[in-house]
């Protein structure tokens, strides 16, 4: 027997296929509209410049045992072995970084990694159709790069308790997972000023921590082979470069899953959102 639908209401499946070609539309459209690549390529570069130095600091401090900021890459990009070799000589060891450390060069990091906050505030007004902050919001920038720091650190540390046992997968699963949801949720909200209602950027928040999962996995399949060959034919420049691409993938994670969460809520509304509101 065929099972027919009440007339002038779609099947299940026609629907869901036509909510799904709107979605992919409007992400498409809006990624034009934003510069998805570009502003990934500015994150990147930002980052690298800016942020990489604080962090180098942040992760020679950190007691949690390791090697530094190179583990912190090391484990983001899914390496092992001779890949994960090359990137740690990339950066020099914790207790070298500590030594050469002066207050005036971490006052700077500081100040140089506010900026790259900025840069991720402006992107997410852009998705979000926003004018900019005003200036004297940029102690949301300090915080917010204290909520990162926070994040990484607490990442870092969840591969530490319960080490060689069943349930210390399940404990680091948890952190970064769960812990990358609700900072990219609080991120959002903060940068934004709470122009925008929690509810509204939990999706985005979802689809970004989702893009970074499958970043880590085309990193451990993709960029782990390739520093190996391009540190055999470059040197040490030929893992940077790598770093650089893995960087980028990063930025485009970050600002394409909060502009698919803007998509989801303009597929829901069926209208634009402008300057806080849906219209």
């Amino acid at each position: 027997m065929v099972a027919h639908t009440p007339t002038g209401v779609p099947p299940a499946r026609p629907r869901a296929r036509l909510r799904l070609r709107v979605l992919l539309a409007v992400v498409w459209q809006s990624g034009r509209e934003v510069e998805l690549m570009r502003r990934a390529m500015g994150f990147a570069a930002l980052g690298f410049v800016t942020l990489v130095p604080l962090l180098i600091v942040v992760a020679a401090a950190s007691p949690v045992h390791g090697t530094g900021f190179a583990d912190w890459v090391v484990d983001g990009l899914g390496l092992s072995g001779r890949s994960a070799e090359a990137v740690r000589q990339l950066f020099s060891s914790p207790r070298r970084v500590l030594g050469t450390a002066t207050a005036l060069s971490l006052a700077a990091c500081a100040v140089f990694g506010v900026s790259f906050m900025s840069c991720l505030q402006t992107g997410y007004e852009r998705i979000w159709g926003l004018e900019a902050a005003a200036w004297h919001s940029v102690w949301r920038q300090a915080v917010g790069l204290a909520g990162l720091i926070g994040f990484l650190l607490a990442a870092a540390w969840s591969a530490v308790p319960l080490e060689r046992t069943g349930a210390q997968p399940s404990l680091r699963l948890a952190v970064t997972v769960g812990g990358g949801v609700v900072f990219f949720w609080w991120i959002q909200w903060l940068l934004l000023g709470g122009r925008v209602p929690w509810r509204s950027l939990l999706p985005g928040a979802l689809a970004t921590v989702c893009a970074l999962v499958g970043l880590r996995v085309f990193s451990r399949l993709v960029f782990s082979p390739l520093i190996v060959s391009s540190a055999l034919s470059y040197g040490a420049i030929g893992t940077v470069l790598v770093v650089q691409s893995w960087l980028i993938g990063v930025g485009f994670s970050v600002f394409a899953g909060s502009l698919a969460g803007h998509a989801l809520w303009v597929a829901r509304l069926g209208r634009r959102w402008r300057g806080g509101r849906p219209q």
